[in-house]
């Protein structure tokens, strides 16, 4: 390595192993890299031959000034092309990698062949490298990759345990009322209702995995140096002035995904962590269809749907009959194989198109897709916000419901499906947005949210200058003098 790459700074990214998550990391890292950083980007090793498998081989020695590493998470070797089942994800990573990724750690640190390391920036749910950077003296810097309203509601996971609300009694927690009871003392978070906290909380265990985890998590981010949200000040400025108090500095550099559009094109700027292959002839298909025309569906990468539940939404877009674009990955539907019924395949083969990955970004961009379908992850939020396009909301899990909340409520930009989802309900809920004045509404509310968006993703921004104090921080030298990005 030259001299010159040997005085860059050095940040050493660790995602959580999830599409959701790889994509936000990523669009950090090549911002990072556009800035004169060494980039090493640390996947578990299940994940990283998934990316084999997704992308080719061409990427895996790395890019200029740009390093692939791999850790283990622990557990059994699997040629499954599928999301890890979260609970024994999360009690693996939580078990086995604090000792793996300080062993890396330390032979970065050691090494004479690459810049010193500057820093750790390691997603938000996984703090064990706090620890590992603490022994080493390297800062850790938590990137919380979802919503600042979802970390909110993770924060107080420990306060509805001690104050006895979870875990619930018995499994009646449904019928009875409890999901309807509301919070009041939330700091930042106005008429929020129990149903609207992160899903871990309905649970009757109180070992379970997901409530323990997420809760300790959130809270270990607050032992950082900093913490960085994909988010922007407007946004979500309640509930980021109610976290300041409580937190090292926050930077909030979001979204991601305009902010890396400021940056020259590279191969690190170009390179896209697919976890499965993407179908681009669906962007061929929506060339074909009017503008505002096409309803577009995607559960993201962890959803389970029923079978039941996916029959219901078959019929809901066919019978609204307008044409969809439909994501049904392979490994969707609860234990089996997704099947979708023949007659509803005969019905609207003239008018839908079903895939099994996309490129989401892409395809939310194009004029013809008038509503996006979708779970409520944070990143498919803010794709549909920048595209302008508003949104179906039916959250599965995790934050996703505390996110459902704020886009129906607080930013006027969806619409809520019941979880028990009935056809007819999707059949009118797509009527209404597509031709109704409830839709026009929504779609002007989404354009206004694109419009604050790009204003804080240029030059001056809340999120650019944001971006600038992170990249001066952590970019100097270790004798306190300004690096080379100051």
């Amino acid at each position: 390595m030259d001299t010159n790459s040997c005085e860059k700074p050095h940040a050493v990214l660790v995602p959580f192993p999830a599409q959701g998550h790889l994509i936000p990391m990523m669009q950090l890292a090549s911002l990072l890299h556009s800035r004169g950083f060494f980039i090493t980007f640390v996947n578990t090793e299940y994940n990283h031959k998934r990316l084999i498998k997704s992308k080719g081989l061409e990427w895996i020695m790395g890019f200029e000034n740009f390093q692939f590493e791999t850790i283990t998470e622990g557990l059994p070797p699997s040629d499954r092309d599928a999301t890890q089942y979260p609970p024994a994800l999360c009690d693996a990573i939580r078990k086995n990698c604090y000792p793996v990724f300080k062993d890396l750690l330390a032979k970065l640190v050691s090494s004479s062949e690459l810049p010193r390391v500057s820093c750790v920036i390691s997603d938000g749910v996984m703090s064990f490298a706090i620890k590992a950077g603490a022994e080493l003296n390297i800062p850790v810097i938590q990137f919380w990759t979802a919503s600042a309203c979802g970390f909110m509601g993770y924060l107080q996971y420990h306060e509805l345990i001690r104050r006895g609300i979870t875990p619930f009694k018995d499994d009646n927690f449904a019928a009875n009322g409890l999901l309807e009871s509301r919070l009041e003392w939330i700091a930042g978070m106005r008429n929020m209702r129990l149903k609207d906290m992160p899903s871990f909380v309905r649970t009757t265990d109180p070992d379970d995995i997901l409530l323990n985890y997420l809760g300790d998590e959130a809270q270990n981010c607050l032992n950082a140096s900093a913490i960085i949200f994909n988010t922007f000040a407007d946004l979500e400025v309640e509930v980021l002035e109610a976290i300041a108090p409580l937190s090292p500095p926050i930077y909030n550099i979001g979204p991601l995904l305009l902010l890396t559009k400021n940056i020259p094109e590279s191969p690190v700027s170009s390179f896209r962590p697919s976890l499965w292959k993407e179908d681009r002839t669906c962007l061929e298909w929506l060339d074909k269809h009017e503008k505002n025309s096409v309803v577009f569906v995607n559960y993201g990468s962890v959803t389970l749907i029923s079978d039941h539940h996916l029959q219901e939404f078959a019929w809901g877009l066919a019978n609204s009959k307008h044409p969809f674009l439909w994501i049904v990955r392979p490994d969707i539907a609860m234990g089996e194989s997704a099947v979708l019924p023949e007659d509803f395949i005969r019905e609207t083969k003239d008018r839908g198109l079903l895939a099994s990955w996309c490129p989401q970004e892409e395809v939310l961009s194009h004029p013809s897709v008038g509503v996006f379908l979708s779970h409520c992850g944070w990143n498919s939020i803010l794709e549909s916000m920048c595209a302008g396009v508003p949104m179906i909301c039916w959250p599965f899990f995790a934050e996703q419901q505390t996110n459902c909340r704020y886009i129906c409520v607080e930013w006027e930009m969806g619409e809520e499906v019941d979880h028990d989802v009935k056809r007819d309900e999707i059949e009118a809920l797509i009527r209404n947005v597509m031709r109704e004045e409830k839709g026009k509404e929504m779609k002007n509310k989404t354009l206004e949210w694109k419009e604050k968006a790009k204003e804080a993703t240029r030059v001056g921004g809340s999120s650019y200058n944001d971006f600038d104090c992170l990249v001066n921080e952590i970019g100097r030298k270790p004798n306190g003098a300004a690096g080379v990005l100051a």
